[in-house]
């Protein structure tokens, strides 16, 4: 019994420890190894946006401020440039003058100096970053991916090595790493080949102009740095849209869940219109007296019509039966003396195509106004007006 019971418990156990791996954060699993095989639904595209999770790449963000900055360097380069000579030149001239012991003016001009410098170049950097993202995932604000989630500190480490080292990602990353490397590199070593002999002689050159010199030619790298940076972000962008789309693939069973959510559960939904069916069925059977004319096969079937010309456009079905039902509109049809007319393709055809409301297509006009026609000159009636 002791056996058993033991047996038991560590059954038990086993299911709690898988229990406990099932709530690990699925960002540490390929999708095909959870069983993750279904393209995301529209919904879970939308729930994952509302958490700020959205396809983004960082490097198209850093290529957009990198580029925007580069300018801002060009544009507001004589500016910085004076400020930079200003704050030099008063540095130097009062260095001798205050003690900055007991003066606090050398902080102050500090702040003054760093803010004019500064500022300038960060607000160009904070505009592109926002720009940025903006491009990438529209208007979105959401506080979700800064929230602490504790199920991302217990990562199954296997699995996550080998996403990290051994997977598709791990592999474009690196070539990314490598590619950014190697290509600023090529780019360097082609301006600065350009300009070598220039370069070598500045040691004869006056102070600024050798200045000059050096700063266009890493402005100029830097631009097409920030460029060519741009175009291969471009990549990594679509292949950040695909590492989203998978991240937010769903097993069949989630699907059938998804679907159960919005549309209903199948069993629900038959009850449902089981119930509507029997409320129309008594709807109906209600109606039958009001009837034109029943159009009987002349006992598998029988549909009831009704016509008014100042409200309906044409004659409307008001109740139809198969079998028991048919005879039963035809006996409240003969309790109310409602005409009952023998047509067995259009009593047919019009229980096979008009549901309970409707009115009759323009197929049957003819065939249904030859019908009333035909009732109204046997019982001296005219067509109801209200």
């Amino acid at each position: 019994m002791n056996a058993v019971l033991l047996g038991d418990w560590e059954e038990l156990r086993r299911h709690e420890i898988r229990a406990r791996f099932a709530q690990v954060h699925l960002q540490w699993f390929a999708a095909e190894d959870e069983g993750r095989t279904e393209d995301p639904t529209e919904h879970k595209i939308k729930k994952a946006r509302e958490d700020g999770k959205v396809a983004k790449s960082q490097d198209v963000t850093g290529a957009i401020v990198l580029l925007f900055c580069a300018v801002g360097l060009g544009l507001l380069g004589g500016y910085l440039l004076s400020v930079s000579v200003e704050m030099v030149g008063y540095y130097l001239g009062q260095a001798v003058v205050i003690d900055v012991t007991t003066s606090s003016a050398p902080f102050a001009a500090f702040y003054s100096y760093f803010l004019r410098l500064t500022l300038p170049i960060g607000g160009i950097a904070f505009v592109a970053a926002i720009m940025g993202n903006y491009v990438q995932v529209g208007a979105l604000f959401s506080l979700k991916p800064i929230t602490p989630d504790f199920n991302k500190i217990a990562p199954n480490f296997g699995k996550f090595f080998k996403r990290a080292f051994a997977s598709a990602e791990a592999g474009f990353n690196l070539a990314k790493s490598l590619g950014k490397i190697i290509i600023i590199a090529a780019l360097a070593y082609l301006n600065i080949s350009a300009q070598i002999n220039r370069l070598a002689n500045l040691v004869h050159r006056p102070f600024m102009q050798s200045l000059g010199l050096v700063a266009s030619t890493a402005f100029t790298i830097l631009v097409q740095a920030a460029v060519v940076l741009l175009v291969l972000s471009l990549f990594d962008y679509f292949f950040q849209r695909k590492q989203h789309i998978e991240s937010l693939k769903m097993t069949k069973e989630e699907i059938k869940e998804e679907r159960k959510t919005f549309e209903g559960d199948p069993l629900i939904k038959s009850r449902l219109r089981q119930r509507m069916q029997e409320i129309l069925q008594q709807n109906m059977i209600q109606n039958v007296p009001k009837a034109d004319v029943v159009v009987t096969n002349p006992t598998h079937f029988a549909v009831a019509l009704e016509y008014n010309r100042l409200s309906m456009t044409a004659p409307t079905v008001i109740a139809k039966g198969q079998d028991a039902m048919a005879q039963r509109i035809r006996a409240i049809a003969q309790e109310h003396n409602v005409p009952i007319m023998e047509n067995k393709p259009l009593a047919r055809a019009l229980y096979a195509e008009v549901e309970i409301g409707d009115t009759i297509p323009e197929a049957f006009y003819e065939a249904v106004v030859a019908v009333l026609k035909e009732v109204y000159r046997m019982s001296g009636r005219t067509v109801k007006a209200g």
